[in-house]
């Protein structure tokens, strides 16, 4: 039974659809491996085994009426972001408490709709605000990797890194994730598993716990490109209930899987040589480049010359963004309430003791960029550099169809080792953060493995709305990789 843990949602899919097993075996395979794996992995935070068997059945009875649906059967993980009907959801901070939601977000909706079984919900930073899933009220969640000849417990990136630590230890077939800097691709990157951010609007935001709203975006993190795909085009599609959302067609995502790339256009952006970054990373970066030539494609060195504001940038507005969200907290109306002498005491206790340093520390910075007499100076100005960085994009993709640059600057590190760092800690999203703030499709795919046994990951970036081209180029790079490490099992 074990076995069945290990397939790809594909596979898995392929083997309901042969009655090789049911959804019902499938999905006690995963909850046994959650009851093994768990106590040392930390990515779920709440397990829903009954919700589970039922929902297994229900798709194993549509089955046998020859009624399958997209995903029908297929056990899946949910980040505590997404709001789910009667089971709790707290974006792992203490301020919601046991705040269980009277209605489902639209993402996880479209899965139920689909057929998909729910698991259980997955571990994160407080709030999405993390790039190493340390900051959460439930624990640090640990990396099923580890270095070389080393016991160290290593962070698994973040914010989801509940969903990439699951998705790596073959927990779930593949879980739901959100990306607000790189919260997606970043984590998967340290796993070695795939995660797409696609373009700001093809999912929904109704339902998910709101981080910075012009910037956060629903995707998924899985095993290969191919099931990435699937995932995407269930928990896509356009929501009334959001103002955002994109009234488009979907495309064919996971036919995109299997287009050539022959006759592209790569853009490789000078500015992403950043000064520091591991040669290794830079090798891979170059390999990448051999791979996509060899797949056919053309290679454009291109430049995005306000690259460097664009960290800067995201630090401005989405902390002022937080800011704004995160006023809904006050022990009002539901979560958490520590009781003061007075309206304004009580306000301020119930938020102390609710919120960890990590959410303080970017509700003060996104207070003060909004105040008066700074807000030109700073939130004003950062999103005139976010147009700039809109407009370098613009003028590259009118040369090429698709950048390639690293993920990640470093690989998965140790606990402790940047979280006394805010500075550090957030140059992890140095190449991630312009794809979320330009509003654009990108992907991580896992490509090699570091001098330590750890997985290095190669991001493609799209044109808005050209999530296929993403998949299309991931799929190459992922053929030319043949990425197949496998966490060596310690627990």
């Amino acid at each position: 039974m074990t076995e069945l843990t290990k397939l790809t949602l594909a596979e898995a899919l392929a083997g309901l659809d042969a009655k090789r097993f049911s959804a019902v075996e499938l999905t006690e395979a995963f909850l046994a491996a959650i009851a093994t794996a768990n106590p040392h992995l930390n990515a779920f935070v709440l397990e829903t085994p009954d919700k589970a068997r039922a929902m297994a059945a229900a798709a194993d009875a549509r089955r046998a009426r020859s009624e399958a649906l997209p995903l029908d059967g297929a056990p899946l993980g949910i980040k505590d972001l997404f709001c789910t009907e009667g089971v709790r959801t707290t974006a792992c901070s203490k301020i919601l408490g046991d705040f269980t939601p009277p209605y489902e977000s639209t993402v996880t909706a479209h899965l139920w709709r689909d057929g998909a079984v729910m698991l259980g919900k997955l571990n994160m930073d407080e709030f999405a605000m993390g790039s190493s899933n340390e900051s959460s009220a439930f624990g640090p969640v640990v990396n099923p990797w580890r270095r070389h000849a080393s016991n160290a417990s290593l962070v698994p990136g973040g914010s989801s890194g509940g969903s990439a630590s699951a998705v790596a230890a073959d927990l779930c077939l593949a879980a739901t994730a959100s990306d607000t800097g790189g919260s997606i691709r970043q984590p998967a990157a340290f796993v070695g598993a795939v995660g797409i951010k696609p373009t700001y609007g093809r999912c929904s935001r109704y339902g998910m716990v709101a981080f910075a709203s012009s910037l956060d975006q629903a995707g998924p993190i899985a095993k290969t490109v191919e099931d990435a795909a699937i995932m995407l085009a269930s928990m896509a599609g356009h929501d009334p209930k959001d103002s955002t959302s994109l009234n488009l067609p979907l495309p064919d995502w996971r036919a995109a899987t299997k287009a050539s790339v022959k006759g592209l256009k790569i853009g490789i952006p000078k500015e992403y040589r950043a000064p520091g970054m591991a040669a290794e990373i830079d090798a891979l970066w170059a390999q990448g480049v051999e791979w996509l030539k060899d797949a056919g494609c053309t290679i454009v060195e291109v430049s995005l010359p306000h690259t460097r504001y664009a960290l800067p940038a995201y630090y401005i507005v989405a902390p002022a963004e937080a800011s704004s969200n995160l006023a809904r907290y006050d022990g009002m109306r539901y979560g958490l309430r520590v009781a003061g002498k007075d309206l304004t005491e009580t306000y301020e206790q119930t938020r102390a003791a609710g919120f960890g340093p990590e959410v303080q520390r970017r509700i003060l910075i996104g207070a003060y960029v909004l105040s008066a007499g700074y807000y030109d100076a700073y939130y004003l100005r950062a999103q005139q550099v976010r147009r700039k960085i809109l407009g370098d994009f613009e003028a590259a993709f009118a040369q090429v169809d698709a950048l390639l640059t690293p993920t990640c600057p470093n690989p998965a590190f140790g606990f402790g080792e940047k979280s006394g760092d805010p500075v550090e800690m957030y140059l992890n999203d140095i190449f991630t953060v312009t794809a979320n703030l330009a509003g654009l499709p990108a992907m991580s795919v896992p490509a090699a493995l570091d001098g330590q046994g750890l997985p290095l990951g190669l991001q493609v970036i799209g044109r808005a709305l050209d999530e296929a081209t993403c998949f299309a180029v991931g799929s190459a790079l992922e053929r030319a990789a043949g990425f197949t490490a496998r966490p060596t099992r310690w627990w």
